[in-house]
This record gives structure tokens, C-alpha cells and sequence, in this order.
């Protein structure tokens, strides 16, 4: 369920930067006018990030996340009534989306300390986030089929009614806890019990010790530099593919989507190589390290070779690669929350997904910025290398998979392991 959730959120995240090329030819916006619509989402998926992480760890990961699906979905399907009252209409509904939708990490992360022990949490972890890059495909191929049988419109009607699905079976299917859970059996729960923290509301968010500890840093950097690279893969690679590569417009989709697809499988393997790792006996410290170096590393050479590259099927493969092994960092930093603050882990989530947001604002603008005044792709991908490069270093330095904070002690100090 926490897949499909994400699953859902990045199909109706990514269906808006499709379906806006008919809408602009009903609504005849300028490149300015469209630039607020897609952007105006981030407004409201900045505000709810930290909020939404506090409300989990205090009241639970299940009623969080059950009313940020239902918030974004309802407004996925309000999308075409809203476009039809006006811009402003419509980016209000776009900026209570993003509010929705920014509760989804932090509410999953709450449920996973509580639900996952820690040799589990590697590929459960991997296995929810592979949802964005599959959501987001599923969004790219399944958007134009929809518009050209029934018209925009019904992409934001049957995305939202999804949603609205999904609410349905959580409600009625998903416990709030273990304990509760229909047909779960004895020795599952005690399972879960013996390597996860107790079901009960978290204590005040030490937040002095949290923003003092370098451990937490370590996350924060290595979130927001992870995903620069990301955003700018997500935002620029089509128009990488049709005006870098020359690659023909009714080939862009088939080209674009090939390292999405590679990161779902990649993330996946990535979380069962981390777990086998810690089940051997590995320190945890070692595992997250590990796996930043092979997905930070795999990524930086990446961004460095594709803008050498020659044709367009190298400049693909090489991405396709470096999106493969850069699904290992999931199994790095970001599943480090629950390592390190199990407690506070929906609240530590919304810290560093807020970090995360940023480049996809910042980083889309200054990569728009270079190619405008240089025309280069190699400089947007050797700057995308070099904040990777540093997130990378950043994290190695500090990084750390011991546990640093407790309901019963805040640890300032917490040198990494």
C-alpha cells in the first residue's frame, strides 16, 4: 500500500507536465502563465513537509497518510472545474495538491520505524520508493493515451478517482499497528516487536539536538545534493533527448522513460543487497556508506560521460547506468531516518524532504539558466556531478547508522560510526 501511495502521488505529480500542452491550447497561458502551474505545486509541497512529519510520529503514520492521499487526490480531480474558474483557481487547487502530497515520506517512514524491523528496512523502503520512478512512467505513457481517447480533462478524473480507491482499502484494510492488524500471527508480531520502536506517540521533537547533530546533516546534504541530479533528469531529459541528442519527437517517451525503468529495478536490488549485508553481521554505518558510494559515485560518472557522449543511444545508456547504480543511494541516506532517530523518523523525513525539495525548484532553474547563456548540456551535468560530489564526500564524513536520539535520551554529541 505504501508503493501504490507513492505510486499514485508521482502519476498525478508528473501527468500535469503532459496534459498542460492541451490545456495551454484551451486556455491559450503563455510560457510564464505555465511555468506557475507546474511550479506552483512546490509552494504548497514545501509548507506540510515538517508538519506532516510531526502529526505521524505523534498520532500515527496511517491517519497522516490516509488524509494526504485523500487531500491531493480530491484536488487531481478538481483540476479541470478549477482551470475552468481561472488561473488563480487553478493554482490554488495546485498549491492544496502539493500540501497533500508532502506528508506522504514523512507518514511512511512514521509507519515504517513502527512496522519494519531494521534487516527489513533496507528493501521495504526500497521497494515504496520504486513507486516514483514507475509512477512517473506510468504517468508519461498513460497521460497522451487518455487525452487522445477523452480529453485532459479525464487524466485528473480517473488519476484523482485512483486515489480516491486507494483511500478506500487503506481505510478499511490497514491497521494503525501491529497489534491491530487483521490475521497477523504471533510470532510476526513478535518479530516486529523485538527490533522496532514501541507504538506510541513520540515525545517532544528534540529539535536542538536534532539540527546539532552532524549525523542529521550528513542526511540533509546528502537529500538535497541526491536530488539535484534527479529533478534535473526528471524536468530536462526530454528536452535533453529532442534538442541535445536530435532524437525525433515521437521517440522521446521510449528514450526518456529508460532510466526511470532502470532505477525501479535497481532500487529494489539495492534494498535486498543492504539487508543481506546488515543480516551478515556488516555494521550498519558500513551498509549506508556503501551504498551511498556505489549510487552517488555511479551517478557523478554518469553526469560527467553523458555530455561527452556522441549519439543518442550512448547518452541514454550511459543514463540508463547511472540511474541504476544511483538507485543504491535509497538504501543509503534515505533509509537512514529510521537508523538513526527511529522516534522522530516521520519528523527527520520531513526535515530532509523539505531539503530535497529545493533543487527542484533551485536546480531546474540554474540548469535552465546555463543552457540559456552558454547552450552547454555538459556544464548542467557537470554541475549536477559536483553537487552530487559533495553531498557524497558530505555524507561519508559524517554519516552515521547508530542510533543517536531516544525517547529517553537526546544525543548532541553522536560522533558517526
Amino acid at each position: 500500500m505504501a508503493f501504490l501511495a507513492i505510486f499514485i502521488c508521482y502519476m498525478d505529480r508528473v501527468a500535469i507536465s503532459v496534459a498542460i500542452i492541451p490545456m495551454v491550447e484551451t486556455y491559450g497561458w503563455d510560457l510564464s502563465t505555465q511555468g506557475l502551474v507546474l511550479s506552483s505545486f512546490f509552494i504548497g509541497y514545501l509548507l506540510t513537509q515538517i508538519v506532516g512529519g510531526k502529526l505521524a510520529d505523534r498520532f500515527g503514520g496511517k491517519i497522516v497518510l490516509g488524509f494526504g492521499v485523500f487531500i491531493w487526490s480530491l484536488f487531481t480531480l478538481v483540476a479541470p472545474p478549477a482551470a475552468a474558474l481561472g488561473i488563480t483557481v487553478l493554482i490554488i487547487a495546485r498549491i492544496l495538491m502539493g500540501m497533500g502530497e508532502a506528508v506522504t515520506f514523512p507518514a511512511i517512514y512514521a509507519l515504517y520505524a513502527r512496522w519494519i524491523p531494521v534487516r527489513e528496512r533496507s528493501r521495504s523502503a526500497g521497494f515504496s520508493n520504486s513507486g516514483i520512478p514507475l509512477g512517473t512512467v506510468f504517468a508519461l505513457l498513460a497521460t497522451p493515451v487518455i487525452v487522445a481517447q477523452w480529453g485532459w480533462e479525464w487524466v485528473f478524473y480517473i488519476f484523482g478517482a485512483t486515489g480516491f480507491i486507494w483511500c478506500a482499502i487503506w481505510y478499511f484494510i490497514i491497521a494503525p499497528n501491529p497489534r491491530q492488524q487483521s490475521g497477523i500471527s504471533q510470532a510476526e508480531l513478535d518479530l516486529i516487536a523485538a527490533d522496532t520502536i514501541a507504538d506510541t506517540p513520540a515525545a517532544a521533537t528534540p529539535w536542538g539536538a536534532l539540527m546539532g547533530n552532524m549525523s542529521v546533516w550528513a542526511i540533509i546534504v546528502a537529500h538535497f545534493c541526491n536530488n539535484w541530479w534527479f529533478y534535473v533528469l526528471l524536468a530536462w531529459l526530454p528536452t535533453f533527448v529532442t534538442k541535445g541528442l536530435g532524437v525525433d519527437y515521437a521517440s522521446v517517451g521510449l528514450f526518456a522513460m529508460m532510466p526511470h525503468i532502470a532505477l525501479f529495478f535497481f532500487i529494489n536490488i539495492a534494498g535486498v543487497v543492504a539487508d543481506r549485508l546488515i543480516g551478515s553481521g556488516m555494521s550498519i554505518t558500513r551498509v549506508r556508506k556503501l551504498m551511498m558510494l556505489i549510487g552517488s559515485g555511479s551517478s557523478i560518472i554518469a553526469l560527467l560521460l553523458v555530455g561527452q557522449a556522441q549519439s543518442a543511444v550512448t547518452a541514454i545508456a550511459i543514463m540508463t547506468v547511472g540511474s541504476a547504480l544511483g538507485g543504491f543511494a535509497v538504501s543509503g541516506f534515505f533509509v537512514n531516518h529510521m537508523d538513526i532517530a527511529p522516534e522522530h523518523a516521520g519528523t527527520l523525513m520531513g526535515i530532509t524532504n523539505t531539503a530535497g525539495t529545493i533543487p527542484g525548484i533551485i536546480g531546474v532553474l540554474v540548469s535552465g539558466w546555463i543552457l540559456d547563456t552558454t547552450g552547454s548540456w555538459t556544464l548542467v551535468f557537470q554541475v549536477a556531478a559536483a553537487v552530487s560530489a559533495f553531498g557524497l564526500i558530505f555524507y561519508l564524513l559524517f554519516g552515521s547508522g547508530e542510533r543517536q536520539f531516544s525517547d529517553a535520551v537526546s544525543r548532541v554529541e553522536g560522533a558517526p560510526a
